[in-house]
């Protein structure tokens, strides 16, 4: 690129430089600015430099200027500040949705928005192998196609797999395509999840992301809009994707004292509690009654017992029974 070019750019390498190479711990002289400049073919005098400077403070950037042990100028506040990175980066590293490759490739992203000595700073605190992570990398397009449909208003239609023993997809419904209208996408139990309207069902059901494969939009509108515009997502994301599903019926259940936090956790802080004695309390929430819901609650040993309804306690019975039946005469 020729010189006399180069100078008409000379503003936007000053501010590249200062958004890359400084910080408050690293000011950039006015020596090492105008020797970065040089070596993009741009000459610069002080005079000119200070008048570049000016003029990016009044486009936004926070350009400061300190004195002592280096002198120089520097970045302050960015649009986002390295602990907002790094929690950032963390949230990608440990989400099991997010692929291995993908994950490394989003971190290196996300570092970029730092200067390049904070980006050695967060790349020492990345820890991803040998994590659990998804093997699907389309899972990008899978979520890009699902807005796409949510945005046109448009049903779609996609296969749905597991893995069986030999690590090979397996496709439901002896591999005919699901046809549901999609809603919304909801992050949980970190998994990813769309909430879409099946017609032939006529409910709402709930399918993780990353093993749908091969979605196409369709030229019919989305049906169930009703069902949807009377849901509270954070409620039906909270009784179903907590117990994987199930049954909704309300349930009581007595904890001892020590596990509110985990009750909390569970059921959120505005759940009611009722104390039962000086050691214990009870709480009666809806949830979806399923396998998973029972081994929840076994999970928390003798600090939770099922007390209502019976029917519920009975299953939570017959549950241990069938698995205690496993170990017998082993």
């Amino acid at each position: 690129m020729a010189k006399s070019y180069n100078q008409k750019l000379k503003i936007l390498y000053l501010m590249q430089m200062l958004l890359e190479r400084s910080d408050e711990e690293h000011p950039l002289t006015m020596e090492e600015i105008i020797a970065g400049l040089n070596a993009n073919g741009i000459s610069a005098e002080r005079k000119s430099i200070y008048d570049d400077m000016e003029a990016l403070r009044l486009y936004g950037l926070d350009v400061c200027y300190t004195r002592g042990k280096t002198t120089g100028y520097y970045i302050g506040s960015r649009t986002f500040e390295l602990p907002e990175l790094k929690l950032l980066i963390d949230s990608v590293q440990s989400s099991k949705f997010i692929t291995e490759k993908k994950t490394f490739s989003l971190i290196k992203k996300l570092v970029s928005l730092g200067s390049i000595h904070e980006g050695q700073l967060l790349r020492r605190q990345v820890f991803v192998r040998n994590r659990i992570k998804s093997m699907n990398e389309s899972i990008y397009y899978n979520v890009d196609h699902i807005h796409g449909a949510i945005a046109s208003d448009k049903q779609i239609t996609f296969y749905y797999f597991e893995y069986d023993v030999n690590k090979q997809k397996r496709f439901r419904k002896d591999g005919q395509r699901y046809c549901v209208s999609p809603f919304a996408l909801s992050w949980d139990d970190e998994n990813y999840y769309l909430i879409a309207f099946d017609a032939e069902a006529g409910i709402l059901k709930h399918y993780r992301v990353d093993k749908m494969s091969d979605i196409r939009l369709t030229e019919q509108e989305r049906l169930g809009k009703d069902t949807f515009r009377n849901l509270d997502m954070a409620l039906y994301t909270k009784r179903t994707f907590a117990m994987f599903g199930g049954e909704e019926t309300m349930v009581t259940i007595r904890f001892c004292n020590n596990l509110i936090g985990v009750v909390m956790d569970k059921f959120g802080k505005d759940i009611m509690i009722h104390k039962v004695d000086e050691e214990h309390f009870s709480v009666t929430a809806p949830v979806m009654v399923s396998p998973q819901f029972y081994a929840w609650v076994f999970g928390l040993g003798s600090g939770a017992v099922i007390t209502a309804p019976k029917s519920v306690a009975d299953g939570m019975e017959q549950m241990l029974k069938d698995a205690a039946s496993q170990y017998q005469n082993g």
